[in-house]
């Protein structure tokens, strides 16, 4: 598993790593399930900042705001989905596998950005992309990805 540690200064910073990222899993070719980004941070460190950049990587137009009371959210690019999902209302992973979230981590044509995933840790794949975001003084956030 690789680490990747950075600080950045702005929204517009979190937002060109989280874009860099994107174009990085596009670039790769399709695997054998889904993409799955798992986030986790505190209120205000950046998780929905950081998918609204990861969606302008995958040229995906239009607003992104946090599903918190839908829960989820699917949009279509190039033949593929991106789901935003956010479990900040969910109180465990059977409320996820409602959703149908073992189906879509199959399609491999799926990219998946969890907004606090550690409220659903057990159902997650091994394979899934975790990412720690933290607040620290102003604008500044400091970003842990593990891949």
């Amino acid at each position: 598993m690789t680490t990747k540690k950075n600080t950045t200064n702005s929204a517009a910073e979190t937002k060109e790593i989280a874009k860099n990222l994107a174009k990085d899993i596009l670039s790769q070719k399709l695997g054998s399930k889904a993409v799955v980004l798992a986030l986790k941070g505190n209120l205000g460190a950046g998780k929905t900042t950081f998918i609204q950049g990861f969606a302008k990587g995958l040229d995906i137009k239009g607003k992104i705001l946090s599903p918190t009371f839908s829960i989820m959210k699917r949009y279509k690019f190039k033949g593929r989905n991106f789901y935003h999902i956010d479990c900040y209302r969910l109180k465990n992973a059977k409320d996820l596998e409602i959703l149908g979230f073992k189906e879509m981590i199959l399609n491999p044509k799926n990219i998946i950005a969890i907004e606090w995933s550690e409220r659903v840790k057990k159902i997650l794949p091994h394979q899934a992309i975790y990412l720690t975001l933290a607040h620290l003084k102003g604008d500044r956030r400091k970003l842990t990805i593990n891949q």
